[in-house]
Formats: structure tokens, sequence, C-alpha cells
């Protein structure tokens, strides 16, 4: 008996279809008298809608343009660095247990307590410019989960392989770029996959504690001050698509890279 198997953009939309129906149920009854004054707590998907429209393309872009500069800043740098890190220790094993530990520590530590530590040191961004402290926690949002996974994939290589190029005289930093970084390559792109939403997620922290003056922060602490749920969610979901856009990205760019990773020639 054959089973009816839906392609995954179906299953998407009928995802996505039942969660704004639960919103809006949610938000016309349970919600429905949540909130300050005329404001509810939780708008309906139309107020949420018209809340956009009212707001319009420009204020968006101006916003978001300048967190997206600070997370692909972080993006880079964070990652850069991990990977440089991950392989590094594969030439010089010794230094794996440091760079673990390295990682953990950044992990471990709250972003609501380093960041006005990151903020002291770097300072105040110009009017308009980028926020160092928010390029800074975008860096540390992503650069633990890079570093594990380069670390277990340049680990994944077939010991066959790797004793062939010993037999004909490489060294390890020649089982690094003719065998390791191949494996690798898999469980890299999926950690660099994750990064996106997380280094765009440690931009918008870093914005609350930068003091700057345009940002997807300082519109979501605007409208919090001014008690508009509708631009609230609005913005709250705008960043969402963003990330999500961001993550699908990377993830096309690791098939067409890896395509043997998903069992296609």
């Amino acid at each position: 008996m054959r089973t009816l198997r839906m392609p995954p953009w179906l299953v998407g939309v009928i995802g996505g279809t039942v969660l704004i129906a639960v919103w809006w149920l949610a938000a016309l009854t349970v919600f429905a008298t949540a909130g300050s004054g005329t404001t509810r707590a939780i708008p309906t998907p139309p107020e949420v809608v018209q809340g956009w429209l009212d707001s319009g393309l420009e204020y968006y872009w101006r916003n978001f343009s300048v967190t997206l500069v600070e997370a692909a800043q972080g993006y880079v740098w964070g990652n850069g660095i991990a990977l440089l890190l991950a392989a590094f220790v594969l030439v010089v094993p010794r230094l794996e247990g440091v760079v673990m530990q390295l990682a953990i520590i950044s992990y471990c530590i709250p972003i609501v307590a380093i960041g006005p530590l990151a903020l002291i040191i770097i300072g105040a961004p110009s009017p308009g410019a980028p926020s160092g402290t928010a390029v800074f926690l975008a860096a540390l949002s992503c650069f633990f989960t890079t570093v594990v996974g380069a670390l277990l994939g340049l680990k994944a290589a077939d010991a066959a392989s790797l004793d062939v190029v010993s037999v004909y005289g490489g060294t390890r930093f020649t089982q690094l770029v003719k065998v390791r970084l191949v494996a690798a390559l898999p469980s890299i792109l999926n950690a660099l996959q994750i990064a996106v939403p997380a280094a765009f997620l440690g931009a918008v922290l870093g914005e609350f504690f930068g003091k700057v003056e345009l940002g997807v922060g300082p519109a979501m602490i605007a409208a919090q001050q001014g008690l508009d749920a509708p631009r609230v969610w609005g913005i709250a979901l705008a960043s969402g698509a963003v990330a999500l856009a961001g993550f699908a990205l990377v993830g096309l760019i690791s098939r067409a890279i890896t395509p043997w990773s998903k069992g296609r020639a």
C-alpha cells in the first residue's frame, strides 16, 4: 500500500497556515482583553499587516540594513576565527583542550553580562554607524557552534585516506587540505547554517547595549515604549523572516556544494 507523501513546501504551507489560525484565534479570544487601553498585547494578523503598511518599507529597510551589516560582520569574524582555530587544532592536536575550553566559556557567559562590558571597552558608535558591541556579540553568538561543528567534521575523515597521504609523505597540513576539509564540509556548512540566525540575534541584542540610533533593537525599544503592539510583533516577525531567509540561503549553498551529504550524486 502506497503512502501519500507531501512535498516539503506543502508541509511548510500547511504548518504556517495552522500557526496563523491559532494565533488569530488566540488574539480574538484568550488575549482579547490583555493589554493596555485600546492596544491588545497580541494583535491579530491583519493588524500586524496594517502596521507593516503604516510603517512602510523605508522604515524597515532603514533599521534592518544596519542590523544586517552588524550581523554579517560578526558572522564573518566569529566563523572565521572558529574555523581557523579548528584547523589549527588538527595541525597541533595538543591545543584541542584549550580551544574547546575557550569555546565553552564563550557559550556559557550570558550575553546580558558581557554586553555592558563590551560597550565600555568598544565604546558607542557614531550616529548611523554599525555598533561594535553588536558586531562583537554577533561573532560571539556563532563562535561556539562553528568550533564544535568544524572539529567534529574535521575528525570524521576516513582513516584509510589519511594513511594514504601519510604513506606518500604527506604532512598533517596535507591531510587537512586533501582529506579532512572534504570530509568536514557537510558538518562545517551545517554549523555555518545554524550560525546565521545566531549572529542576527546577537546583533539585535548588542543594539540594546550599544546605544545606537538605528537598527532592529532601537526600533523594538521605541515600539515597546509607545505600547505599539502591532509594530512590536511586526518587527519580531520580520526579524524571524530575515533570519529564516539567511538560514535557507546557506542551506541551499550547502546542498549545492556537498550533494553527497544528502544522498545525491
